[in-house]
């Protein structure tokens, strides 16, 4: 898969114990990867711990510059996914301040060290969908629209993707520093092994272990739903053309679902979690006087499918589904169904010919 450019690689990836981390650090070891990750220490039900990976750990926090160039240094990576960040919504209403700091900050460290170090051939920095600022066209976002954010998280995250941009065009892609820089803005991930707080799987999941009914916020809202497992492949396909030299591709990229399969509420997607796991169950509850959140999300991935041939593989129906059975099979087996899951995301993209399975 993606022409073998992973195998024999130093890898660092930021943020590998958290949940799309932890499946990107999964997939770049089965693509024979020497992968390092840097993050904060675990805290609480995490899915890394439960994967048989290997490579090296380094637990500190991204905001500790001269750590993280230090280590880098160290390294010496030819290639770094970076994903460690604050992720939440409600959270950067709740901290402000400790989510600019690790969205903006964080990533100009990253960078940094980045600088710092010779040997990196290829960044791809992870932000967000919501990096943009809102519009009452209702199109589904594309990659040349502007930046903003109503609400701290999204603001930080659109500020990342300024920074991104001026370091790009001030040291890297034919900067002077050999490293090509880009970025990656992917929608709603869903699947196994997210434990956060305040987001609809986790909540509907653990609502369902302990026999309770999950509330929901904002049940109209419209989300570019995916498997995590697809954002995946675009960063690892991405990362893969900047190893081979693409400048072209030293850019700014969305990964999310089809127009065709993307206009679908945060009710729509409880509802077809639960059809796999009858054991769901939630009610809608909006909060008028809570803090306020996009009511509609879709990016256009066009260019991706067009300059990548990147696209996505599996349906919502699809999505939800082993999504819901991963956890099922957890809470009452705690058996891990990420291999599986893999294998068969895999499959699928081969049998679809889809340009990065050869």
């Amino acid at each position: 898969m993606f022409g073998d450019r992973y195998r024999g690689r130093r890898v660092v990836i930021t943020g590998h114990t958290g949940f799309k981390g932890s499946w990107l650090g999964f997939w770049l070891e089965q693509l024979g990867a020497e992968v390092t990750g840097i993050a904060l220490p675990m805290t609480g039900p995490n899915h890394f711990a439960l994967l048989p990976c290997g490579g090296r750990s380094e637990l500190f926090d991204i905001r500790d510059r001269e750590r993280l160039i230090r280590v880098m240094r160290q390294i010496r990576p030819e290639m770094v996914f970076h994903l460690a960040a604050q992720p939440l919504v409600l959270a950067g209403y709740r901290d402000p301040a400790g989510t600019f700091d690790t969205n903006v900050m964080g990533t100009v460290n990253v960078l940094e060290a980045v600088r710092q170090t010779p040997e990196v051939k290829a960044v791809v920095v992870v932000t967000s969908d919501k990096c943009y600022a809102a519009n009452d066209t209702r199109r589904p976002f594309r990659e040349g629209d502007p930046l903003g954010g109503g609400d701290p998280y999204s603001a930080s995250k659109g500020a990342a993707e300024i920074v991104s941009a001026a370091y790009a065009g001030s040291y890297f892609n034919g900067n002077g520093h050999p490293a090509l820089v880009a970025t990656a803005r992917a929608g709603n991930v869903i699947g196994g092994g997210d434990w956060g707080a305040d987001r609809l799987v986790p909540d509907l999941m653990r609502a369902a272990a302990d026999g309770k009914t999950a509330e929901l916020r904002h049940p109209e809202a419209v989300r570019p739903w995916q498997h995590v497992l697809e954002p995946l492949s675009g960063y690892l396909w991405l990362g893969a053309a900047l190893l081979a030299g693409r400048r072209d591709c030293a850019a700014a990229w969305n990964f999310g679902p089809g127009a065709d399969r993307s206009a679908v509420t945060v009710g729509e997607a409880a509802a077809m979690l639960q059809s796999a796991w009858p054991e769901i169950r939630f009610r809608s509850r909006p909060d008028a006087n809570g803090p306020a959140e996009t009511g509609r999300l879709q990016l256009d991935c066009s260019r991706a499918d067009a300059l990548l041939q990147w696209r996505g593989v599996w349906d919502m129906a699809e999505t939800c589904r082993r999504t819901a059975l991963w956890y099922r099979a957890w809470y009452r087996e705690q058996r891990v169904e990420t291999a599986s899951d893999w294998r068969a995301y895999c499959a699928a993209a081969a049998e679809k010919g889809l340009a990065w399975t050869e």
